[in-house]
C-alpha cells in the first residue's frame, strides 16, 4: 500500500492510495476524476475507486479513511538511511539531474526502490526523498478484510517503475513528473 498525502500539486492539496493485494490486483483510491485520470495515466491499476480520501497526521502516526479502506499507523524512529538523506541539501534532493545520478546507488541500497525512471504515457518521474520513519504498527481493513500487522513488502508493488521500500516507512518525498511534449 502506498498512501499519498500531497500538500502541493497541480490539483491542489489531496490524498490518494494505491493498494496491491496478495492476488496482484492493483487498486487506486482517488478523491475525484481529475486526480484519478492523472494518476492512472502515470501508474498501472486494475481498479479505480472514487471517493473522499482523508489522511490525518498525528505526532506518533497517521490515519487514513477512504472508500473500502481504514488505516491507523503508529510511527517508530528513523528508518535506515534517514541520516544519509538529511545530509543532502533540500533543493538538491529534488533536482532531476541529481536523482538520475543517484538512481543506481539508491537501487542497490534499498531493494526495489528507484529515484528516476520512465512512468506511463511517456512521462519521466523523479522521487526526491528527504526523510524516512519506520512504521511500527498498523491496524485497519481493506474491502472488509483486516490488514494484518506490519510486514516486509515482498514481492515489490507493481504500480510503476519503482516500488516502495521493503520495510514499511513514512517517506517525505518530492515527486516530479515530466510530461512528454
Amino acid at each position: 500500500m502506498v498512501v499519498g498525502s500531497w500538500r502541493e500539486s497541480p490539483f491542489g492539496r489531496f490524498a490518494d492510495v494505491m493498494v496491491e493485494t496478495a492476488d496482484g490486483t492493483r487498486t487506486l483510491l482517488a478523491p475525484n476524476d481529475e486526480v484519478a485520470e492523472f494518476v492512472s495515466g502515470t501508474y498501472s491499476f486494475d481498479r479505480v475507486v472514487l471517493g473522499d480520501v482523508t489522511v490525518v497526521h498525528h505526532v506518533d502516526g497517521f490515519t487514513v479513511a477512504a472508500p473500502e479502506l481504514e488505516v491507523r499507523a503508529t510511527l517508530g524512529g528513523p528508518a535506515p538511511f534517514d541520516w544519509l538523506l538529511r545530509l543532502v541539501p533540500p533543493r538538491l534532493s529534488r533536482e532531476p539531474w541529481w536523482l538520475r545520478a543517484i538512481d543506481p546507488v539508491a537501487a542497490r541500497l534499498v531493494a526495489g526502490v528507484r529515484t528516476a525512471g520512465s512512468a506511463g504515457n511517456g512521462r519521466r518521474e523523479y522521487y526526491g526523498v528527504r526523510r524516512t520513519r519506520r512504521i511500527a504498527a498498523v491496524a485497519g481493513s481493506f474491502r472488509g478484510a483486516p490488514l494484518g500487522g506490519v510486514a516486509r513488502l515482498d514481492p515489490p508493488v507493481r504500480f510503476g517503475f519503482s516500488s516502495a521500500p521493503p520495510t514499511p516507512q513514512l517517506v517525505s518525498v518530492t515527486t516530479t513528473i515530466d510530461m512528454p511534449r
